[in-house]
């Protein structure tokens, strides 16, 4: 483990797709309690601040450092020289606050942030002419990041059009390795009915950052069942963090750690904070971790 740093992501403490859950909840709060819990990194939240010398002391003041940020970009269904526009500006405020990867996924035609779109049933699949513009834009970002010494990781994830095992190999097999990354997520796979282990050996080459998130399989079925959308299911309790659902990470980890695994492990839940206390379960995903390693 002493390649790998351990970081949480903010999406517990407020959601910023659903900025209701976790309203009353504030960045000092968030970064605090993931301080508090044992966390050396943070990803970041709509709550932080956007000037980075003034995010940077007030991590450095919990002895945080910032892992990554989310970037959505929109290279199937956008000029791309307003989505370059908008990465460089996301690109330097990373660079500047310390971060080595940049999380990207492709939100052309996502569903995940709907409300009444059923998850499953209206999954959005990229046509051939967009695949292509998907994958050439993905590597000229990647070439914006390898200018600053970064790296573009790719976020697959629940109601986009990179969400299954078959679509990571497609997304794998047509970038190059030196452009881009992938971004290896448990609970999104799981969710999405996929081997997490098939796509951690079969791309572990790729992999350069990761998410640890847990499912209730009971209520990601219930999803599926009553054709729910992706943030009904998240309401519902669908992710959890590490050791509180059904996902073994002891394996996962060992395979990790074992294969010389360096980067970011960043424990990730969305849930609703009134219901699920951030902070607690917070602290009991790094207890369940501390006790694997």
């Amino acid at each position: 483990m002493k390649q790998i740093k351990l970081g949480c992501a903010p999406i517990a403490w407020t959601n910023d797709d659903m900025p209701e859950l976790g309203s009353e909840n504030s960045f000092e709060q968030c970064i605090s309690e993931m301080a508090l819990a044992g966390y050396k990194g943070t990803e970041i939240g709509n709550k932080y601040p956007k000037d980075p010398e003034i995010l940077k002391r007030y991590l450095d003041l919990r002895g945080l450092e910032v892992a990554s940020a989310w970037f959505s970009a929109y290279l199937t269904t956008k000029d791309f020289e307003e989505v370059k526009e908008a990465f460089i500006k996301h690109r330097d405020f990373l660079h500047a606050v310390g971060a080595k990867v940049i999380v990207v996924s492709e939100q052309g035609n996502s569903i995940q942030g709907q409300m009444n779109t059923p998850l499953f049933e209206q999954k959005p699949t990229f046509s051939e002419e967009e695949w292509k513009r998907f994958t050439t834009g993905l590597e000229k970002l990647g070439e914006l990041a390898n200018e600053k010494g970064m790296t573009v990781v790719y976020h697959h994830h629940m109601g986009t059009g990179v969400q299954t095992a078959k679509e990571i190999d497609r997304l794998m097999a047509e970038t190059d390795p030196e452009k881009v990354s992938l971004l290896y997520d448990t609970g999104h796979l799981v969710f999405s009915g996929e081997d997490p282990f098939y796509v951690l050996k079969k791309h572990f080459d790729r992999i350069k950052h990761v998410h640890f998130k847990d499912v209730r399989t009971e209520i990601a079925a219930e999803v599926a069942e009553k054709k729910d959308s992706f943030l009904t299911g998240v309401k519902k309790g669908a992710f959890t963090v590490p050791g509180d659902g059904s996902i073994d990470f002891k394996p996962i980890l060992d395979y990790l750690v074992a294969n010389d695994y360096k980067g970011w492990i960043v424990v990730e839940a969305e849930q609703d904070p009134g219901i699920c206390n951030a902070f607690e379960y917070a602290l009991k995903a790094k207890q369940y971790i501390d006790v694997l390693v």
